[in-house]
């Protein structure tokens, strides 16, 4: 039997959306959309990069809202136990530059992700690591001959569930879950912990 490996998106189901952080601590409502609301991911991006400048915010003043965030409560326990018994990987469309502060809280786990361009702490565009990275980065374990359950909550999420082995739904908007009724659907961490486990 081959071994598995568990990918979990980061934002949503271990931790707090930032964009909608910085949203409420700038003001700024229209950074309140997440992929919940937008499957298009470059879309989503550019309407954030424009909404940025227009109001001058600068990277350092992003990081300093990350900073102040924690981890979903019960997030950081669901991760150990299952880290106790299966590797995990964390495939999130966040940044190298936003996540550092929450993936301390949650014990260093390892992150695939993009990364911003930054000229003078001001950020003036992103670089996908690769295209559709959470499929591609599920095929790549797969083609390690790994067997790979994977948990997310977005429309974003969704190429993830389908690429890998078992795709899980976590506290997934009711749109997300009513267009993709072939993934389980939970909104506990027990309740994500018990169905990864019996499929290990």
């Amino acid at each position: 039997m081959k071994q598995s490996i568990v990918t979990l998106d980061m934002e949503g189901v271990l931790t707090p959306e930032i964009w909608i952080a910085v949203a409420e601590r700038t003001g700024l409502a229209d950074l309140r959309h997440t992929t919940r609301d937008e499957p298009d991911y470059d879309k989503l991006m550019r309407g954030r990069l424009k909404i940025l400048d227009r109001h001058g915010i600068l990277l350092s003043t992003i990081q300093e809202i990350i900073g102040s965030l924690a981890p979903l409560p019960g997030a950081l326990g669901f991760l150990n136990a299952l880290r106790e018994q299966v590797q995990v990987i964390i495939v999130s469309d966040t940044f190298e530059q936003f996540a550092q502060p929450l993936l301390r809280q949650l014990g260093q786990p390892v992150l695939f992700c993009n990364r911003l361009i930054v000229e003078n702490d001001r950020i003036s565009g992103y670089q996908l690591r690769l295209p559709d990275q959470k499929r591609g980065s599920v095929a790549a374990l797969q083609s390690l001959n790994y067997r790979v359950v994977a948990a997310g909550d977005s429309f974003n999420d969704t190429s993830m569930l389908t690429q890998a082995d078992h795709g899980i739904l976590f506290r997934a908007p009711e749109a997300v879950v009513r267009q993709f009724p072939q993934f389980s659907a939970v909104s506990a961490y027990p309740a994500l912990l018990e169905q990864i486990r019996a499929l290990l």
